[in-house]
């Protein structure tokens, strides 16, 4: 039985408690009744019998440790319940640290260690926000008041938009909308979007936009600067078959794509490590990332 196998016998939430004890026994070692108790809420008989139970299912995956009365995970484990995800258990760590209002953020214990980057947050307006995804939602225009940092709109304007999608460059989101004023689809940053009013009917689509439908496949490979063992390495780093990667990136974001991995200036630099990966197919990627932007 592997890590995808369905049992179709238990319910679904008993096999979520199933998930979280592989979980923990994998990831932190070994799991005791009181950490299902906290984590789902049920009694400690309950707590008791899911283990009994997880025990029964993959008796080769644990054992009881009388001297730290905790169940801990045996040399022979093989994974019934879940997929084995190092990126997914980060992210889990990630959202474990950035927790400060007491709430659950996953199925990681408060005892591992981590720290975050502390990253000034750009403020959004919730309501603002709010009138937004209406808007999307009910693919409607709407007006809202924004501050651009163009020289030639040194003030606030208001701009009759109709937004379709949301998007991240991994520090600050914007929406993709459709610009009324210029009549162009372009991205709006909600930090920078100081008022919203007057939702109306809108003719625009999600699919009018070309640049958000059409996605470029960017073919990164590593630094031929570095050094074969660093390549070697880098190539590891991003799953590389035969020291190259594909990856397809909307049209709409090879600007942020670019920034996000300092594809940009990759020839501004001497120094090989500061850019460690750089694009194979540039001369395309160049003239995709320049339509987009036109």
């Amino acid at each position: 039985m592997t890590a995808s196998t369905n049992l179709k016998d238990l319910k679904w939430w008993v096999e979520r408690r199933l998930e979280f004890i592989e979980f923990r026994l994998f990831w932190e070692g070994g799991v005791n009744r009181a950490d299902i108790v906290e984590q789902f809420g049920v009694s400690v008989p309950q707590a008791s019998k899911d283990l009994s139970l997880y025990q029964d299912k993959a008796e080769d995956n644990i054992f009881y440790d009388r001297s730290q009365k905790r169940y801990l995970i045996s040399e022979k484990f093989d994974p019934k319940f879940i997929g084995l995800d190092a990126t997914a258990y980060l992210r889990q760590l990630n959202s474990t640290s950035s927790q400060n209002n007491g709430m659950k953020a996953g199925w990681v214990s408060k005892t591992s260690s981590a720290d975050l980057l502390p990253i000034p947050q750009r403020h959004i307006n919730p309501e603002i926000l709010r009138v937004l995804l209406e808007a999307v939602r009910s693919n409607q225009s709407v007006n809202i008041l924004y501050q651009s940092t163009s020289p030639s709109r040194p003030d606030p304007e208001w701009r009759r938009v109709s937004p379709h999608s949301f998007a991240s460059d991994g520090l600050r989101w914007h929406t993709r909308a459709f610009c009324h004023q210029s009549n162009k689809f372009k991205d709006f940053i909600l930090s920078r979007c100081m008022g919203a009013k007057e939702l109306a009917k809108t003719e625009t689509r999600q699919s009018d936009d070309i640049f958000w439908k059409r996605f470029f496949r960017v073919n990164l490979k590593p630094n031929p600067k570095l050094s074969e063992n660093q390549q070697r390495v880098i190539a590891l780093d991003y799953e590389m078959d035969q020291n190259q990667v594909e990856v397809p990136v909307r049209y709409a974001l090879l600007y942020y794509f670019s920034k996000r991995l300092r594809l940009d200036v990759a020839e501004q630099f001497d120094d090989p490590r500061e850019v460690p990966v750089i694009v194979k197919n540039r001369e395309a990627f160049e003239i995709a990332k320049s339509e987009a932007m036109s």
